[in-house]
């Protein structure tokens, strides 16, 4: 008989492919309505996203933010926390990761890159540790915290590099005074994806160990089942809250970096390209396991990989992948409030249901009078 933790393990990954198979259906009404052919649409995106290893490594190259930024979200839902800050901390990590990198020009190119990691990792972490402490000490929602600094790291941004940072030979699109090519992250031998696909495959395999296998995880995973009883236990949860919080937003600190010392080069408005907004949906797809979201991410960055042949093959914008992205959001929420409730995932109680037989009667029980 499947135990109780088995069915849960079985609806855990029936319910989020069941949510990615309505969300197409409800996609490809969406082209129909614009005038594409759904199927010739489902086509190109597999086509553009993992039909070739040149395509699949453009996939590859948009997962590897994603997976980072993903962890914002996750960890901090083990104590029950909604983060949404996943684009201020990428966009103040790489900006942080832009001023060490200019500062240590002159250092050896290790030293350089270490600096840039640790940089975003620190402004990155410190963001987001500011909603971890918001959120224990003056009880500030961190849903709406986390999605306000989104626009103050924003406007930041444009402050920077339109003002102090701001290199004169950018006319047209205002940007920081470039990392010297000796600085930036290189790519894997024989492929061109940056070696920040394995940052996040790594940052995704720590963060899973951490959570599911040593006591630091165990007691964030029982603050956030309980927090009165974690309280009661003498677990403490501040403390907990805030080293979470830091490691959240840590890691979308580091995907800053990555996309400034492997993709751009500098800081500009194209570190804001929404990578932290997808690693929320990418999060919630993969039920907050990192190992998942490792898995979800390269799926999702295929997606974003094929908004150009759809512009090109179909006469779609650009921005329909954004649609597409929206509508699997929309449909995964929904699906949260289904865990728990279909009775094809719920356990068969004994004696209960068409595969079960009778008890046994027992012989040496007394006949009743």
């Amino acid at each position: 008989m499947i135990n109780r933790r088995n069915w849960r393990g079985i609806e855990a990954i029936c319910i989020p492919i069941a949510a990615l198979f309505f969300s197409l259906l409800l996609f490809g009404i969406f082209c129909a309505l614009a005038g594409a052919n759904p199927f010739a649409v489902y086509a190109s995106i597999y086509k553009a996203a993992f039909g070739s290893w040149r395509s699949f490594q453009n996939s590859l190259l948009r997962a590897a933010p994603l997976m980072l930024s993903s962890l914002c979200t996750a960890l901090p839902a083990r104590l029950g926390l909604v983060i949404i800050g996943n684009e201020g901390a990428l966009v103040v990590g790489g900006l942080g990761a832009v001023a060490a990198g200019l500062a240590l020009s002159t250092a050896p190119p290790t030293i350089v890159q270490i600096a840039m990691a640790l940089a975003g990792i620190i402004c990155g972490g410190l963001w987001i540790g500011a909603v971890g402490a918001l959120r224990h000490y003056r009880a500030v929602n961190e849903t709406i915290s986390s999605l306000l600094l989104n626009y103050i790291a924003i406007a930041l941004l444009n402050h920077l590099v339109g003002g102090p940072m701001r290199d004169p030979s950018s006319l047209n699109k205002p940007s920081s005074y470039p990392i010297a090519d000796i600085n930036m992250i290189g790519s894997i031998p024989g492929t061109r994806v940056h070696y920040g696909l394995i940052y996040g495959l790594i940052a995704c395999a720590i963060a899973y160990f951490l959570i599911q296998r040593t006591t630091f995880g165990f007691a964030a995973r029982t603050a956030g089942g309980n927090i009165r009883a974690a309280r009661i236990a003498g677990l403490p949860v501040g403390k907990l809250t805030m080293a979470i919080c830091f490691l959240a937003g840590s890691c979308a600190g580091l995907a800053g970096m990555v996309e400034v010392a492997a993709v751009h080069g500098r800081a500009n408005e194209s570190l804001n390209a929404n990578y932290g907004y997808g690693g929320i949906l990418v999060a919630f797809i993969a039920r907050h396991n990192p190992l998942a979201a490792s898995l979800v991410a390269i799926l999702l960055g295929g997606i974003l990989a094929s908004g150009g042949i759809l512009q090109r093959a179909h006469n779609l914008p650009d921005a329909t992948v954004l649609v597409f992205q929206g509508l699997v959001f929309l449909v995964v929420l929904y699906s949260e409030s289904l865990y728990g409730r279909l009775p094809m995932f719920k356990e068969r109680e004994p004696g209960k249901g068409t595969d079960s037989l009778p008890p046994i009667p027992n012989p040496q029980a007394p006949i009743p009078s």
